[in-house]
C-alpha cells in the first residue's frame, strides 16, 4: 500500500497519499517522499524599493531583490497577488533561478536585500532557507513578507537567517481568519512573538476591510496585542483595501477609517503607525516619538527626507527602532 507522508511545515499539516498535494498547491507526495515544485522555479523576480514591503525601518531607499513562486497555504478573498498565489506552478510562467543565482543577481543588482514576497513565501520554505545562508555569508539582509502561518520548528530555524519580517495581522479574530482566509490567527499570533524573541526586526501590516474587520473594538484589540505582547516601537502598518479577486462587492476603506485606526493606536502609546495605500497621506511618515518631529518623509516608495543617523533622530538623538545600515 502506497505510504502517506505528512507535511509539517504549517498548522493545516496535511496528510498526502500518494500523487496527492497539500492545501498550498506545490507540496507533493511522489513515492512515499515529500517533495516540493517550485524549488528554484521562481515566477516573479523584480527588483523593488524596500518600502514596497512595506519596511519602514529597514535601509530606508535601497533596493530588495525579490522573487516568489506560485501557490499559498491560505487563500484570503482579498488577496492582490492571487494570479499566483492561487495558482498551481504548472499554470504560472517559471524561470529557473537557484539560491546563488538569487544572491549573485541581487549583488549585481546593487540590492542590500533579498525579499521573499509576493505570494506566500513559507510554501517555498527550501528555496527561501538556502537562500537565505547564501544571502547571510555575502552579507546581504533576507526580508521575510509573509502571512505567518507556519509551524514552530520551520519558523525557528528560519529565524537564524532571517533580519526583517513584514507579517500580516490580518485580523485578531478567529473567524475572520476562518471565514476570509481559510486559516487559523492562533498560529499568526506565535509566529509575531517567536520571530521578535529570535531578534528579527518585525513590522505588521493589518488591510482594514470594510464592513469585515475595521470595527472600533477589533482594531481596539489589535493595538492591544501589539502594544502589550510585543512593545511600542513595533511599526504597525494599516493598509488600505481596494476591491479585488473574490471581495469585488466591498467599496475601498476610507481615509477616515485608517485615520481613526491610526490614531487609536498612536492614543494608546504606539511609537511608530502608518496609513498605507494612501499616497500623500501624512501616515507615510515617520515621526520621531520624542520630539515629534518629522524624520522620515515618504510620498509613495519615494523618501523626500532622512532625519534618522546612526539609528538616532537626527533633532533629539532619540534612538529610532528598527535596521539603518
Amino acid at each position: 500500500m502506497p505510504a502517506t507522508v505528512q507535511c509539517l511545515l504549517c498548522k493545516k499539516e496535511c496528510k498526502l497519499v500518494e500523487g496527492q498535494r497539500g492545501d498550498c498547491r506545490v507540496r507533493v507526495n511522489l513515492e512515499g517522499k515529500l517533495m516540493t515544485l517550485v524549488y528554484g522555479k521562481p515566477c516573479a523576480v523584480h527588483i523593488d524599493p524596500i518600502e514596497k514591503k512595506p519596511l519602514y525601518h529597514v535601509l530606508p531607499t535601497t533596493g530588495a531583490f525579490s522573487i516568489s513562486t506560485a501557490g499559498c497555504n491560505l487563500h484570503c478573498k482579498f488577496c492582490q497577488n492571487w494570479q499566483i498565489s492561487q495558482r498551481e506552478p504548472e499554470d504560472t510562467r517559471n524561470i529557473d533561478l537557484s539560491p546563488e543565482q538569487v544572491v549573485e543577481s541581487a549583488i549585481k543588482a546593487n540590492c542590500r536585500s533579498i525579499a521573499y514576497t509576493y505570494a506566500e513565501p513559507i510554501i517555498f520554505y527550501e528555496y527561501m532557507l538556502d537562500t537565505c545562508k547564501l544571502a547571510h555569508n555575502r552579507r546581504l539582509k533576507n526580508l521575510w513578507i509573509t502571512a505567518g502561518f507556519i509551524n514552530r520548528e520551520p519558523l525557528k530555524e528560519l529565524c537564524l537567517y532571517m533580519d526583517a519580517a513584514n507579517i500580516d495581522l490580518k485580523s485578531i479574530r478567529e473567524d475572520y481568519y476562518k471565514d476570509i482566509c481559510s486559516g487559523e490567527v492562533g498560529p499568526v499570533l506565535e509566529t509575531i512573538k517567536t520571530a521578535k524573541a529570535a531578534g528579527v526586526w518585525v513590522e505588521i501590516t493589518n488591510l482594514v476591510v470594510p464592513t469585515l474587520n475595521d470595527s472600533r473594538q477589533e482594531i481596539e484589540d489589535l493595538v492591544d496585542f501589539v502594544l502589550y505582547q510585543l512593545g511600542p516601537d513595533i511599526p504597525l502598518h494599516f493598509s488600505r483595501f481596494h476591491p479585488m479577486y473574490q471581495l469585488k462587492n466591498l467599496p475601498p476603506t476610507p481615509v477616515s477609517t485608517l485615520d481613526m485606526a491610526r490614531n487609536l493606536a498612536i492614543d494608546k502609546g504606539l511609537y511608530y503607525v502608518y496609513a498605507g495605500n494612501v499616497p500623500g497621506h501624512p501616515g507615510n511618515n515617520t515621526y520621531c516619538p520624542n520630539c515629534k518631529g518629522l524624520i522620515i518623509g515618504r510620498t509613495g516608495y519615494l523618501i523626500l527626507k532622512n532625519r534618522v543617523q546612526d539609528g538616532r533622530c537626527e533633532i533629539c538623538g532619540f534612538k529610532i527602532a528598527g535596521i539603518w545600515d
